[in-house]
């Protein structure tokens, strides 16, 4: 005869449990939760690498269009004093003067600028009057080279049926200088990029104050 104890339930006052109900219920959620956490991480991560990928671009065209971006230097006469004044002469127009130039080359870019030896010609109206040369050198990145070179300039090749004598009596002689000069920007320890400048300036050479005046170059 069995007693009213051993009909009651081991877990009386824990409905379900017996048949594992609420067990169930709490390891689906852990795994639901579980789940949606591993989720939301790969989620972040993703972010995470898009936000990498965006940066690391926006550095590469940042770096390519300023520091790798090869500009032309910039290569002028700046000034110029002359001796030999003596040698001018207006009744039979001529004359031989002893200019002493300064030049500059800019370097814009983030690198040095190593050119080579370039020769610079002056002209009187399309005609040669002078030449000189440049030795070959450097310029450090973003900065400028000043240099005092010597040219002799001389009215010997100049035809006699030329404004000389005018330009003379106003007291400016018209002049242009040229030159190519050949060189390469170096922007790291193994890019080098070959880059070219020219001069092509007009000036004047003032009579009076014996110096150049109204000096322009393209």
């Amino acid at each position: 005869m069995m007693t009213g104890k051993e009909n009651q339930s081991p877990h009386p006052l824990v409905p379900g449990v017996a048949n594992g109900t609420y067990a169930r219920s709490d390891y689906e959620a852990g795994t639901a939760d579980s789940r949606e956490l591993r989720s939301q991480k790969r989620k972040k991560y993703l972010l995470y690498f898009i936000a990498f990928v965006i940066f690391q671009t926006a550095i590469i065209v940042l770096f390519t269009l300023t520091i790798m971006k090869v500009r032309t230097p910039r290569f002028r006469v700046r000034s110029a004093t002359f001796d030999g004044f003596s040698n001018v002469t207006q009744q039979n127009p001529s004359f031989d003067l002893r200019m002493n130039a300064q030049l500059g080359v800019k370097n814009a870019n983030f690198g040095k600028y190593k050119y080579q030896n370039t020769n610079m010609t002056l002209y009187y109206r399309g005609n040669q009057v002078g030449e000189a040369l440049i030795g070959k050198s450097s310029v450090g990145w973003r900065s400028t080279k000043k240099f005092n070179v010597v040219a002799n300039l001389s009215s010997a090749n100049i035809p006699p049926n030329s404004e000389l004598g005018t330009d003379l009596n106003s007291g400016f002689l018209p002049l242009t200088s040229q030159a190519e000069m050949s060189g390469k920007v170096k922007l790291t320890f193994i890019f080098n990029k070959k880059k070219n400048t020219r001069m092509n300036c007009t000036m004047a050479v003032d009579i009076a104050n014996q110096r150049l005046a109204n000096i322009k170059c393209k």
